[in-house]
């Protein structure tokens, strides 16, 4: 049955994200990373509106230079682009879903987003929380919404995937997985050449709804069961850029093959007991493993040149180990965020006071998930009322 736009308008959200372990093994084809999606968001409304001098609609948000951007289907094609501008992942996740929309006989539509966000600093300065995967989770939510397509969590995934990778295809996908399934997440990351690949057929053969059900190789997305041991997050004050730093550790490491290959060996087993250690809610195995990727981490940045654990992500660390937790940076690391995953008997107050004391800032997060129709229901709800509220967040690669 064709689709029609939805007459009511959509509010859609996704949260942020932080890696456990995997980090850098995860951007290669089927190795594996766990995520935690955190309970900061980027809120996402959409309005229908009636289009004019030939623009769809306006995507708004103050950290746009101008406040806003219009964007427009093009007259040859009907796709979705930003106009006088590159496309970011906004247009990008309108697109994609779009070609699913269009494959169905779907009429598009044309309305206005309005962007909000949670994930960075009043001032503007990056968490490390994933706003990039947010908003183009939230995006594809909402626009689906829109057009009353019905997603599950892997579906929500792949367009979202799709989207990030016509914009930055350097990523793993690890932040989409987390801000798409919440919760704890086990995955691994797709074939990037294949992905890349058949998105291209899929584009040229209008065939994006086979390309959301075939199996991705190396691909694995799955929620895991939440453990005992208590995430603490602390940030170092210092944004760090995951794009540059992941291309200059790839690229020094380089000529280290046996010992990058070492290392991808090593982040997998790692992986593998991490996982097992969660499911089984064994928390003296889960900070062993965690252990021994901060350990694997220290070493990559040594062969690669880089610095992935900063002086104060060091301290950090330390100041965990102190008061009886285990403790790693977070994601790409120079700068950003680092963990602690606490076992019961740690006194939580007095951790963070010593961080506050070395100048990390602990952060009030904890682990989102949504698991059910009428929970979503209640955020769709509470959505509405926090994009009136939160701050702007950055659309732009």
């Amino acid at each position: 049955m064709p689709l029609t736009p939805h007459a009511d308008g959509v509010v859609a959200r996704a949260p942020g994200k932080l890696y456990i372990a995997g980090e850098y093994a995860v951007v290669e084809p089927g190795h594996r990373a766990v995520l935690v999606a955190v309970n900061r968001f980027i809120t996402l409304r959409i309005t229908p509106c009636s289009p004019a001098g030939g623009y769809a609609g306006t995507i708004r948000s103050r950290l746009y230079d101008t406040g806003s951007r219009p964007w427009r289907h093009r007259p040859q094609d009907g796709v979705a682009e930003d106009v006088g501008c590159d496309d970011d992942y906004v247009i990008s996740a309108i697109r994609v879903v779009e070609a699913l929309v269009a494959e169905g006989g779907g009429r598009l539509g044309s309305f206005n987003l309005g962007i909000s966000s949670e994930l960075d600093e009043a001032d503007g300065r990056k968490l490390g929380l994933g706003s990039s995967a947010a908003v183009t989770v939230a995006t594809v939510r909402a626009v689906a919404g829109f057009y009353g397509l019905s997603l599950d969590d892997s579906r929500v995934y792949k367009l979202a995937m799709l989207a990030s990778d016509a914009v930055q295809p350097i990523g793993s996908g690890g932040d989409i997985a987390a801000s798409a399934v919440t919760g704890w997440v086990d995955y691994a990351s797709p074939d990037r050449v294949w992905l890349r690949r058949a998105r291209q057929r899929a584009q040229a053969r209008d065939s994006t709804g086979d390309l959301l059900e075939a199996d991705w190789p190396g691909l694995c997305l799955r929620r895991l069961p939440v453990p005992s041991v208590r995430l603490q997050v602390g940030w170092t004050g210092a944004p760090a850029s995951t794009p540059a730093l992941v291309a200059g550790v790839q690229a020094g490491s380089r000529g280290a093959d046996d010992v990058y290959s070492s290392f991808l060996r090593a982040s997998q087993d790692t992986l593998a007991s991490l996982t097992t250690a969660i499911e089984d809610d064994d928390a003296g195995q889960v900070m062993s493993a965690i252990t021994r990727n901060r350990v694997l981490l220290v070493q990559l940045g040594r062969i690669s040149g880089r610095v992935i654990e900063t002086p104060e992500l060091t301290r950090l660390v330390e100041i965990a180990l102190d008061h009886g937790a285990t403790a790693k940076s977070s994601g790409a690391g120079g700068g950003d965020c680092g963990i602690a995953l606490c076992p019961p008997a740690t006194d939580l107050f007095a951790l963070r006071a010593a961080w506050e004391t070395a100048g990390i800032r602990p952060l009030d997060l904890s682990v989102y998930s949504q698991d059910s129709s009428a929970a979503c229901a209640a955020d769709v709800a509470e959505a509405r009322a926090d994009s009136l509220t939160a701050s702007p967040v950055k659309v732009t690669p």
